[in-house]
Order: structure tokens, then sequence, then C-alpha cells
């Protein structure tokens, strides 16, 4: 049976399921303050600390619109900043403990999602899926982990 809907609509009707999902997940967790773009910065600083203007080239934003959002969340406790050891005027971005914690408890709601989907639509279904997104994604940007925001 073939859907009705574009192919687009489905993609953004699927992620807008997956997010409601998500943020529902991390406001019983207590995460209950994140922004739209917070998800996006804790990926981009789950492995290094960043300066402000790798961050915000990595989003694919200006310095300015990555200021502002990592001004609210270090001011939530996601985000801190601390001096460069190598540049005494430059500040290092990274997660603090609350960030290192709503992005572990997003990274389980990920791998659970995930199950949830495979056990419904079977190991090949969802494999060929994941390839076709990979592939979607992979047409715009070089590499998926680290796509700009403009991106998603």
């Amino acid at each position: 049976m073939t859907s009705t809907l574009d192919l687009g609509i489905l993609l953004g009707l699927a992620y807008q399921t997956f997010t409601d999902e998500l943020r529902a997940d991390m406001i019983m967790r207590g995460f209950d303050d994140l922004g739209g773009a917070y998800g996006y910065v804790f990926r981009a600083l789950a492995v290094d600390p960043l300066h402000l203007h790798d961050l915000a080239s990595r989003l694919g934003m200006t310095a300015q619109g990555a200021s502002k959002i990592i001004n609210e969340m270090e001011s939530r406790g996601y985000v801190e900043r601390s001096p460069d050891p190598e540049d005494g005027r430059a500040k290092l971005l990274r997660l603090a403990v609350r960030g290192r914690a709503a992005l572990a408890a997003a990274r389980r709601f990920h791998a659970a999602y995930e199950r949830r989907l495979r056990v419904k639509l079977s190991d090949h279904c969802l494999n060929e899926t994941r390839r076709m997104l990979e592939a979607t994604v992979a047409s715009v940007a070089a590499d998926p982990a680290c796509a700009p925001l403009r991106a998603f």
C-alpha cells in the first residue's frame, strides 16, 4: 500500500514523534528545562571541550548564536567554561555534571527507542531504514555525527 503522504512529511512526522517522546522522557527524569538546540551542543561537547568559535562552526551557526545558547545552558547547569591551559585569554566549553547526566539519559532513551522499533519492525526492516537515513544524511553532510544544526 502506497502512502498518500509525501516522504518529507513522513520523515518530519517520524522525527516529531521521536522528539515528543524524548522530551516527555527527559522531563520525567528531571530535565524539564532543555532548549531545542541543547542536544546538538551535548553531542558536540560529548568527547572533548571546545572553544566557542569551534562549537559554532561545528553547529553551522554564528558565534553570537552559539554564545546565546551556551549562556542559557550554563545558567541551567548543563555547560561550564574553564580557562584554556594553552591560552589564558580563551575559555573552553565542556559539559557540566548535569549536562553529562542529561546526555546519558538521552542516550539511554535513544537505545530503548531503537530496541522498541526493532521489535515492531524486525531487524531487517530497521537496518534498511537506518541505511536509508544514513545515506540521506551523508548526501548533505560528510560526517553525520558532526552534521551542522541547519542540516537537521
